[in-house]
């Protein structure tokens, strides 16, 4: 159908336009509120500053299609095929995207607050700002997405997939990453206040500069990963195996390191004592030396006499 033709139905007051063939059509700014494209071939569409409020869109074809700066809230895009969609700045806030195909797709800065989308497909998508904030993630595949400085408090992020996502500087207070794969993932800079990350594998992650007060690191696999100038106070981190990890400058005021695996055991202990000393006498936390073993360890040994057992101070 040509654009003139689907536009007139749609001032006629018609809505329904299901399976309908618009590949290629130019619609951008068009107004077209509750629009039932259901199933419709909008294969490399232009609908960038369109406002589509409370369309339906199940099961359409749009790939490579241009959705930017376009008004989506309150949309269905379930089973949709968005591949290496172009959706910047779109306002996309309470819809469903569930099971859609968005791999690829460019999605910087959109707003997808309160959005559901289980199980939907986001991998290598540019998704740099986006507001994911209170919305349904189960499911969703991440994998190499570039989520920096990306807002998700309060989402759901139940078994979601994270291998090589870039979690730089993104908003992640309060969530539960408890039991995740983040195998290598780029956390740096990242806000991880009070996160549970029980038993999560953050095998050589970067975690450096990491906001990390009064996190959950139970039992976490931290071997390799980087924690360069991490603050880490009051965080739980008993159990945890830090083999290997980097904690220069790292602050573990008031952390508790029960029976945590610590990096360098044995090495250059004068050093920590020194450490500890300064710690007790300074009303302000002291980062760990880069060159020294962390004050971690030596909770493993109370019995040397050298700090109480269970927390650092």
């Amino acid at each position: 159908m040509r654009v003139h033709e689907f536009l007139q139905l749609y001032e006629s007051g018609h809505r329904n336009f299901k399976g309908i063939d618009l590949s290629g059509a130019d619609l951008s700014s068009c107004i077209l509120v509750n629009v039932d494209l259901s199933e419709a071939n909008l294969v490399g569409a232009n609908l960038s500053r369109a406002f589509l409020t409370k369309g339906k869109f199940l099961g359409a074809q749009m790939q490579r299609a241009n959705l930017q700066f376009a008004k989506l809230s309150e949309t269905n895009f379930s089973h949709a095929n968005l591949t290496k969609l172009y959706g910047n700045g779109a306002f996309w806030i309470k819809s469903n995207l569930s099971y859609a195909k968005l791999s690829g797709a460019r999605l910087s800065h959109v707003n997808l607050r309160q959005s559901w989308l289980r199980c939907t497909n986001l991998a290598g998508a540019a998704l740099t700002g986006v507001n994911f904030r209170e919305a349904h993630l189960h499911g969703v595949n991440f994998a190499w997405a570039n989520l920096q400085g990306a807002k998700l408090y309060g989402a759901d992020i139940t078994a979601i997939q994270c291998n090589g996502v870039n979690l730089e500087q993104a908003r992640l207070n309060g969530l539960d990453f408890r039991g995740c794969d983040l195998n290598g993932v780029n956390l740096s800079h990242a806000y991880l206040k009070g996160t549970n990350l029980q038993q999560a594998n953050l095998l050589a992650a970067n975690l450096s500069y990491a906001q990390l007060q009064h996190a959950n690191l139970q039992q976490s696999h931290l071997v390799g990963a980087s924690l360069c100038g991490a603050q880490l106070q009051r965080a739980n981190l008993s159990e945890a195996n830090l083999s290997r990890a980097n904690l220069a400058q790292v602050n573990l005021s008031g952390a508790i390191l029960t029976n945590a695996i610590l990096p360098n055991e044995r090495s250059q202990p004068l050093d920590i004592e020194a450490d500890i000393k300064k710690q007790r006498q300074s009303s302000h936390p002291i980062p760990i030396s880069p060159s020294a073993t962390p004050a971690s360890v030596i909770v493993s040994h109370p019995s040397r006499g050298l700090i109480p057992p269970l927390m650092v101070r």
